[in-house]
C-alpha cells in the first residue's frame, strides 16, 4: 500500500498533515454508526420512484438541513442524488456513473497537464513486503495502525514490492533523469476515525506521482508546479477556492464554513533525498562522481468530490459547477394533457433539434421524456442531481419560438428565444462557473478572523472560525496550542499552512501564543 498525503494524518520524512480552518464539532462528520450498518432497503428508499403513482412523488428530495445537521445532511445527499452506495464491508463504497463521470473530468485535468510537463503514467502492485514498509518507519509511524496486512493467499506466503527499489534499479546515470512517474490507482487505508464518504474511506481513488531530478532546484520547481495544477482542478474546475501554503512542505487547503472545518485537498511533497538515501537511487553525475537524486511525491484523490459536494451542495441536493458536471443541461418538454397531438410531436422535435444543436458546440444534454412524473417532480430530481441549467419547453414557449432557462445555484430564470439557446447556453455555463467560486471565496473570506492575542484566537475558534495568527514557527509551541486549544467539545486547533501570501509583519510583533519573536502569519484552526 503506497501512502497518501491527501488523505493521511500521519507525518511524512519531511511534512506533517496541515488541516484547514476551524469551527466547533457540532457539525462533525457523519456518525460511524450510520456508516459501520448501511441497509440496502434504506438506501432504496432515497432513490427516484420509478413507474410509480404520484403519491410517492413527495418522497423526492432532502429531510436533513445542510446548516442544521449537517452530518446526516451529507449522508443523505450522497445517496439520494445517485452519487454511490453503500458497500458491505464498512468504509468502502460503490462509486456510481454520476460520481465516477466527475472522478473522470478531474483526472483529464490532471492527466492533460502533467504529460505537457513530461510525465509518465504507469502501474505498481497494491501490496508491499514489510521489509520495505520498514524501510520507511519514520514515514509510517504515525498511521501504523490503519495499515492492512495481507500475509497469504491460499497457502501461499505472499511478497509484495514497493517503488523506490525499482527506482534504484532504473536509475543509474544523470541520462536516465529526470524519471517523472504517476499513477492512477486504488489505495486501501484501513481508516479507524469515523469513515465518510468521499472524505475518509477505506478505500478510495487517487493519483501519485513521484519524481527524481538531479538537482534541488528542479525538484522545488516541479513542486510548486503540481501545486497549481491542484489548485486549477479546485478553483477552475470545481469551483472551489483554496489557501495554498506551507510548512515542512507544499500544502494546499479547502475550507467548509457549516462545519467549521478544513479539509487538506492535495499535496505536493519535495521529499528532498530522504529516499534516495533510504533505497540507494544514486546517479553517477556528469563529473563521474555518485550522487543521490532529489524526489517529489504529489496526490490528489476522490476527497475532491467530497469538497465540492460540502461547498456547494444545498438542501435540495447537489449544486454542480458546470465544467464537471456530468450534464450541464437538463430539457425538459412539459405538455399539457390538453395539448393536441400535433403540438406535443412539435414539442418533441424540437426537444431533439436543440439538444442536437447543443451538442455539436460541446455542451452535455440530457432529455427528459418521462410521461410517469409530473413536471414538479422532474425539476426536483434535476435540482437534486445537481445540473447547472434546466430548460423548459411547455405550450406557449412553443406559440412564442422560446425556452425558459433555469440556473440551479441560484434559481433565477431568464426567457431565450430558438434562435438563441446556442449562444447563449455557454455564455450562461460560465457565467454559473465563475459566479459559484466568487460566493465560495466570499464564504471563504468570512470565516477567516486575523487575531494576534490568545484571547482573540479563542473567542475566534469559539466561533467556529479559522485565525490567522503571528506565530514563532516552533513545534512545540504549535503542541502546546493543540493542547490549550482543547475544549470538552471540541479538538484542539493546529496550524493549517503558512499561506504563501502574507500580511506585513511589522517588526516586534509577537507570536500569539507563546510571546515569543513572530516569524511569520500562520492560519489555525480545526480540520478533518
Amino acid at each position: 500500500m503506497q501512502t497518501n498525503p491527501d488523505e493521511s494524518d500521519a507525518p511524512t520524512v519531511v511534512s506533517e498533515e496541515i488541516g484547514l480552518l476551524n469551527m466547533s464539532e457540532e457539525a462533525a462528520v457523519p456518525k460511524a454508526p450510520r456508516e459501520k450498518n448501511p441497509k440496502a432497503p434504506k438506501e432504496k428508499k432515497e432513490k427516484p420512484p420509478q413507474g410509480e403513482g404520484k403519491k410517492k412523488e413527495s418522497k423526492l428530495g432532502l429531510s436533513a438541513s445542510k446548516t442544521e445537521a449537517f452530518s446526516d445532511w451529507y449522508s443523505e445527499i450522497v445517496i439520494a442524488s445517485e452519487l454511490l452506495s453503500y458497500y458491505d464491508v464498512s468504509g468502502c463504497y460503490i462509486l456510481r456513473p454520476w460520481a465516477f463521470a466527475m472522478w473522470e473530468s478531474v483526472q483529464t485535468f490532471i492527466d492533460v497537464r502533467i504529460k505537457a510537463m513530461g510525465v509518465q503514467n504507469a502501474y505498481f502492485p497494491l501490496f508491499i513486503t514489510e521489509d520495505a514498509l520498514n524501510t520507511e518507519k519514520d514515514h509510517v509511524e504515525g498511521f501504523a495502525a490503519e495499515v492492512a496486512w495481507v500475509t497469504k493467499c491460499g497457502n501461499s506466503e505472499l511478497e509484495k514490492p514497493v517503488m523506490y527499489p525499482y527506482y534504484a534499479q532504473w536509475i543509474r546515470s544523470h541520462r536516465d533523469l529526470p524519471m517523472k512517474l504517476n499513477q492512477w490507482t486504488n489505495v486501501v487505508r484501513w481508516e479507524f476515525k469515523h469513515p465518510t464518504p468521499f472524505i475518509r474511506s477505506r478505500e478510495f481513488l487517487w493519483q501519485e506521482g513521484h519524481t527524481a531530478f538531479a538537482t534541488k532546484e528542479e525538484a522545488e520547481k516541479e513542486v510548486l508546479e503540481i501545486l497549481d495544477i491542484y489548485r486549477g482542478v479546485y478553483e477552475d474546475l470545481l469551483a472551489v477556492p483554496v489557501i495554498p501554503g506551507k510548512k515542512s512542505a507544499k500544502e494546499q487547503f479547502a475550507y467548509i464554513p457549516e462545519t467549521g472545518k478544513g479539509i487538506q485537498g492535495a499535496t505536493s511533497h519535495c521529499l528532498g533525498q530522504n529516499f534516495s538515501k533510504m533505497f540507494g537511487i544514486e546517479f553517477e553525475t556528469i563529473e563521474k562522481t555518485k550522487a543521490f537524486v532529489w524526489q517529489n511525491s504529489w496526490g490528489m484523490t476522490t476527497r475532491t468530490i467530497g469538497v465540492m459536494i460540502m461547498t456547494h451542495a444545498d438542501n435540495k441536493g447537489l449544486v454542480l459547477p458546470p465544467r464537471v458536471a456530468p450534464k450541464q443541461i437538463v430539457i425538459i418538454p412539459i405538455p399539457k394533457a390538453s395539448t393536441p397531438e400535433d403540438v406535443q410531436k412539435a414539442m418533441l422535435d424540437q426537444t431533439d433539434e436543440m439538444k442536437r444543436s447543443l451538442e455539436k458546440i460541446g455542451v452535455r444534454v440530457v432529455t427528459d421524456y418521462r410521461d410517469n412524473y409530473t413536471p414538479g417532480w422532474k425539476y426536483n430530481h434535476w435540482e437534486l442531481k445537481g445540473l447547472p441549467i434546466r430548460c423548459e419547453l411547455g405550450p406557449k414557449d412553443m406559440e412564442n419560438s422560446c425556452v425558459v432557462l433555469v440556473r440551479r445555484d441560484t434559481g433565477v430564470k431568464e426567457i431565450v428565444q430558438w434562435t438563441d439557446v446556442c449562444t447563449r447556453v455557454p455564455v450562461l455555463l460560465e457565467e454559473i462557473q465563475a459566479d459559484m467560486l466568487t460566493s465560495a471565496k466570499a464564504r471563504l473570506d468570512a470565516a477567516k478572523d486575523t487575531v494576534t492575542t490568545w484571547e482573540q484566537f479563542m473567542v475566534s475558534l469559539d466561533n467556529k472560525r479559522c485565525c490567522l495568527a503571528p506565530w514563532c514557527d516552533e513545534p512545540e509551541v504549535e503542541d502546546d496550542v493543540k493542547k490549550r486549544s482543547a475544549t470538552a467539545d471540541a479538538m484542539g486547533a493546529k496550524t493549517l499552512c503558512i499561506p504563501f501570501v502574507q500580511p506585513d509583519l511589522p517588526e516586534g510583533t509577537l507570536c500569539f501564543a507563546s510571546g515569543k519573536p513572530a516569524k511569520n502569519w500562520a492560519l489555525w484552526g480545526r480540520s478533518y
